[in-house]
């Protein structure tokens, strides 16, 4: 990695004076933008795309969600969305400029419920990375049944990777499996993932609650900025059906399609995931100018 890939640490204050880390690539004097992970990830998501996209002339910022990563977890085990979108709201209001948010999964669900109700957030655009209002059921029954598989961990990193790649037959194996390392922590003897358990008790049975979908269309039609919808080719979280409704339903969002991606979209496809945004971004940046 050379020197000006590597990202500088920063840290925020989330709501309730939580303590958010995050990680920071680019000049600043330019115009900033913030990467949001999914739920159970960590801002390691994005160590191939921060550098990338501060090339291309950008304040990249990359916080751990509450719960995750080096950030604080939530006292009393609550993670509602609702605390997540007021995270966003903090940094955002902490940034002191008005960022593109780039959110994946349950950053993007939390982007959105920041941008579009009240206090919204003040920011420049959205990309919303495979989510949208509702999700595919059994994609997420997928997910939370991989978070919910090792309780008690892992004997070391190699048996994490191998449990990695075994559920992500699409995705080439990675050259090294020490580069998982970053989304693990140590306790004890094992090895287990870097986010408070708690929180997928906190998820139960609101993945896809009464009137959520309701909600994130209303927020997504309030959010005056252009959104972008970049969907997982092959994602079994956002079908093309419940994207297309979304593009439908939000006049200013328009949709662009990975191919061979699944649900985590720049873990699968980086490359191809970046190619498809530095259009839209270049598009903000000269609207703005």
């Amino acid at each position: 990695m050379t020197a000006d890939a590597l990202p500088q640490p920063r840290g925020f204050v989330g709501r309730g004076g939580i303590r958010i880390a995050a990680d920071v690539w680019g000049a600043a004097s330019s115009p900033p933008l913030v990467l949001l992970h999914g739920g159970g990830q960590t801002r390691h998501t994005w160590d191939r795309t921060g550098p990338r996209l501060a090339a291309s002339g950008w304040r990249v910022t990359a916080p751990d969600l509450r719960g995750h990563g080096a950030s604080g977890w939530s006292a009393d085990g609550d993670y509602n969305l609702d605390l997540f979108a007021d995270d966003v709201r903090a940094l955002v209001a902490e940034l002191g400029e008005r960022p593109v948010l780039v959110g994946a999964s349950l950053g993007g669900l939390s982007s959105l419920l920041a941008a579009g109700e009240v206090p919204r957030a003040a920011i420049r655009a959205l990309v919303l990375v495979d989510v949208a209002h509702r999700p595919d059921p059994r994609g997420v029954r997928r997910i939370v049944e991989f978070m919910r598989r090792w309780p008690d961990g892992f004997a070391g990193v190699e048996e994490a990777a191998a449990a990695v790649s075994a559920s992500l037959p699409h995705r080439p194996s990675p050259d090294d499996p020490e580069s998982i390392r970053k989304n693990l922590r140590r306790q004890g003897d094992r090895w287990v993932w870097h986010w408070d358990p708690r929180m997928l008790d906190s998820f139960e049975g609101r993945t896809d609650p009464p009137g959520m979908a309701e909600r994130l269309l209303d927020a997504a039609r309030r959010a005056d900025v252009p959104i972008l919808l970049v969907r997982g080719g092959i994602s079994d979280v956002v079908r093309e059906d419940i994207a297309e409704e979304f593009c439908d339903a939000v006049p200013h969002a328009r949709r662009i399609d990975v191919a061979d991606a699944g649900h985590m979209v720049a873990g699968d496809r980086n490359e191809h995931f970046i190619d498809a945004i530095v259009p839209f971004l270049e598009g903000i940046e000269r609207t703005a100018r």
